[in-house]
């Protein structure tokens, strides 16, 4: 998370022994009630937002707003299945292709969708 190596963490360690001393133990305890503090507020709120937006937005994540995990989630989860045609057949399968393909006469032009455009 933070890139940090063996010798820098050795560093860091020295540093703050001769900076705290034999208070060390007193400041990390601080630093940990802290940081435990922070979390249960982020929880809190985390629920509060969720109990505040009801029971439509029950399986809600907080992640989701990232928009690496929005696309991640939305576009590229779907790109493993096969996609499908309106009538729920699977495009890949060629009994439903080369039906298609039968139904058209030599010369005639697919049915066009103005919607789509």
């Amino acid at each position: 998370m933070f890139d940090v190596g063996l010798g820098e963490m050795v560093v860091l360690v020295v540093l703050a022994l001769v900076i705290f001393g034999d208070k060390l133990p007193t400041v990390a305890g601080q630093a940990g009630r802290a940081l435990r503090q922070l979390r249960e507020m982020a929880n809190s709120a985390k629920a509060d937002l969720q109990d505040g937006l009801g029971p439509e937005f029950k399986d809600f994540d907080i992640a989701d707003l990232n928009p690496k995990t929005f696309v991640r989630k939305h576009l590229l989860e779907d790109l493993d299945s096969e996609p499908e045609h309106r009538n729920g057949a699977s495009l890949a399968d060629t009994s439903y292709a080369a039906a298609a393909a039968s139904q058209l006469e030599y010369g005639e032009r697919p049915p066009f969708d103005t919607e789509a455009t």
